[in-house]
């Protein structure tokens, strides 16, 4: 993997492309997947869009994503079909060509038997201009990149596949540390705290998340921090905080 300082913040933004995301047919299953893994490695995800099968809001998506952020990772629209058009997408946000690139087809004919490799299944080696390929183990035909930008398949199974090729060529930035601490506790009784905790222990940063289960409601708190110091230090506070206002309930 390439080094990095302890200090680098390594971005990412993720575009999900696909009109059947946003008309529900689809149950996006790769967002989740994709955080864990990148925030495991210490690439924060700042942001996630998702947009239709139209080529001009894809590139105009990539383009703005690729600016802000030191990573961009695409799903979804590099099939066989009409609507499969992330490649053209990508070539044109980058005003590049595409064509049959020569090592997608290869790897597409050594993955077909003779006479299966139709022109729809050639439309998967349709690559930008200046791309490198990102190898696909589970069906053979690539996702590629180009600059900061990893296009990769919608199917979970493949993506997940992708991103295991791409993560340890990623450079990474330091990990972003976490603790939970369930409270029984309303979170507008503990906002007030929780923002002077958070203002004392500078690098620290505090979440309240309301959650209901068998014994009824609670909030979890998560504390979160780059610093392992810091990160125990604001920690500490949050469990003394909670121990101290369950026992005046």
């Amino acid at each position: 993997m390439p080094s990095s300082r302890k200090d680098d913040i390594v971005t990412a933004g993720l575009l999900i492309i696909g009109d059947e995301i946003l008309s529900g047919r689809t149950k996006d299953k790769n967002i989740g997947h994709i955080a864990e893994y990148l925030t495991a490695i210490g690439v924060d995800l700042a942001e996630v869009r998702v947009v239709p099968d139209v080529e001009a809001r894809i590139a105009d998506a990539v383009n703005a994503l690729r600016q802000a952020y030191t990573y961009v990772f695409t799903t979804g629209g590099i099939g066989p079909t009409h609507d499969d058009i992330t490649a053209d997408s990508i070539a044109r946000a980058f005003g590049v060509g595409i064509d049959h690139d020569p090592r997608a087809v290869a790897i597409l004919k050594a993955r077909y038997p003779d006479g299966q490799l139709n022109e729809a299944r050639l439309r998967m080696a349709r690559i930008p201009d200046g791309a490198d390929l990102v190898d696909n183990p589970v069906s053979g035909a690539p996702g590629f990149q180009l600059e900061n930008v990893f296009v990769m398949a919608g199917i979970p199974s493949i993506m997940q596949a992708m991103l295991d090729t791409i993560g340890p060529t990623l450079k990474t930035g330091q990990v972003m540390l976490s603790e939970t601490v369930e409270a029984r506790i309303p979170e507008s009784r503990l906002a007030q705290r929780l923002a002077e905790i958070e203002k004392t222990n500078e690098g620290a940063m505090l979440g309240s998340y309301p959650f209901m289960d068998e014994q009824g409601f609670g909030t979890r708190l998560v504390v979160r921090s780059r610093d392992k110091a810091v990160l125990q230090a604001a920690a500490s506070e949050v469990r003394t905080l909670v121990q101290t206002m369950s026992s005046q309930s």
